[in-house]
């Protein structure tokens, strides 16, 4: 979780330096590398480190290794550093080799949590829902590192070793190379872009909130009905989308409704679960959880605009694809992932401090163990900064870009110092001792 913030502080001081990353074209190496920074350092990074904690209180059970997590961590690591890097010098053959080892480090996660998966006794739609994810994901990895083999010129067989089956190798990446290439490089871009976004990040985010949100509010799933039905409708509607931007068909509006139906779905019975909660005031973990659902509708907005079959391709739509990306990833995800973290740090941190203490002292509750100004001074300043920075990407201004991520990093450092006085109770604990109550 923290290598990920430090991701996410690194994409956005990159993002200040660089505003054209976002104020032009987004098909660039600068651009492709500062995406994978923000969605394999930042994103994908913190999740897998959620995962590891929240998928076994969500379902009941225990991680099936914390041994192969550390490992996957390592490799994970040095495989996205690699990749960013080679991206910005636009090394393909050397971007496809991190990839392999990050895909090495994918592989290890999903591993990890599919044997977790088979411990649990009752399957449910968040059991469901983990599992399409995972699924997904180890399709995004391929669709990624085939694309990248797409783009990487291939010597001639003749004269290779065969030792370690290199020549055999070199053979299947060019038969790869050979069938990517028949797909317009853009739309594969936009179609692997959307398999990882919608298929990972999104269906985490639908899956593991059925879990989370009924349990800090103190209320439970009030219909398994609409809850399943989301959950199929998102799946079946990513599979017709990523065929159909992948072969530039006019049906991906179609499947593009599906999904904003399942997210619709989805926003019903959050709504319904919230009404039914039993703890009345939302703290600003929930509310910034539920400000980046709001965002959906935005999002969504946008995708079915510029999923229409006769939309012209001009600077405009560039610049209202950039402002789809930016809002989804960078408004969506990043604050579904931020509101989480609010409430998931004092969590571990007490569990790990204040565990061994329970009964033995008196302890801060989790809520006391932060700061709700700064988490509300962040929350507000973050919504200020997404609308800056949305409004410069359209009007393609490199000065309100950079202006926008200034205050996007700013605003981060405020989750950071909150972050930080969690972190410190690890440094010092408070405990106080217990009252004892006079003798009768």
């Amino acid at each position: 979780m923290l290598t990920g913030i430090a991701a996410l502080i690194a994409g956005l001081g990159w993002l200040v330096a660089r505003p054209s990353i976002l104020a032009s074209y987004h098909y660039n190496q600068q651009v492709v590398a500062a995406t994978h920074l923000f969605v394999l350092g930042w994103m994908c990074t913190v999740i897998m480190g959620a995962m590891y904690q929240l998928v076994p209180v969500a379902l009941e059970t225990k991680l099936y290794s914390e041994r192969l997590a550390k490992w996957q961590f390592v490799i994970h690591v040095v495989g996205v550093g690699g990749m960013v890097w080679m991206f910005r010098a636009w090394n393909l053959k050397q971007v496809g080799h991190f990839g392999s080892v990050m895909a090495v480090g994918a592989a290890l996660f999903v591993y990890n949590i599919a044997r977790t998966l088979r411990r649990v006794r009752a399957w449910n739609v968040i059991a469901t829902t983990i599992a399409a994810a995972l699924a997904w994901f180890s399709f995004t990895v391929l669709a990624g590192l085939s694309i990248a083999a797409a783009k990487c010129a291939y010597e001639s067989t003749e004269g290779l070793a065969t030792t370690g089956g290199v020549k055999e190798l070199v053979s299947g990446l060019r038969v790869v190379a050979g069938f990517i290439s028949r797909f317009d490089a853009i739309s594969a871009m936009h179609a692997h872009a959307h398999l990882g976004v919608v298929g990972f990040f999104l269906m985490l985010i639908v899956g593991v909130s059925y879990r989370l949100i009924p349990m800090f509010a103190l209320s439970e799933v009030q219909s398994r009905g609409r809850a399943r039905l989301s959950v199929a409708l998102l799946n079946v509607g990513l599979a017709g989308v990523f065929a159909t931007i992948l072969l530039r068909s006019p049906w991906k509006l179609l499947f593009a409704l599906m999904i904003v139906t399942a997210l619709a779905v989805y926003g019903w019975e959050l709504r319904v679960i919230l009404h039914a909660r039993r703890r009345r005031s939302l703290d600003w973990g929930i509310r910034t959880f539920l400000a980046a659902m709001a965002l959906l509708i935005p999002v969504s907005t946008f995708a079915l605009a510029l999923a229409w079959p006769r939309l012209p391709l001009n600077p405009l739509t560039g610049q209202l694809e950039n402002v789809y990306g930016f809002l989804g990833l960078l408004g969506v995800v990043t604050l579904a992932i931020l509101g989480m973290l609010h409430k998931i740090l004092p969590f571990l941190v007490w569990f790990g401090v204040y565990g061994p203490h329970i009964g033995r002292a008196q302890l801060p509750t989790t809520t006391q163990m932060g700061s709700e100004r700064l988490q509300a001074y962040g929350f507000w300043s973050y919504l200020a900064a997404l609308l800056t920075t949305g409004v410069a990407v359209l009007l393609q201004s490199e000065a309100g870009v950079r202006a926008g991520g200034a205050m996007l990093l700013a605003s981060l450092m405020l989750f950071v110092a909150n972050a930080a006085k969690v972190l410190a109770h690890f440094r010092r604990p408070q405990l106080r001792p217990l009252v004892e109550r006079p003798a009768a």
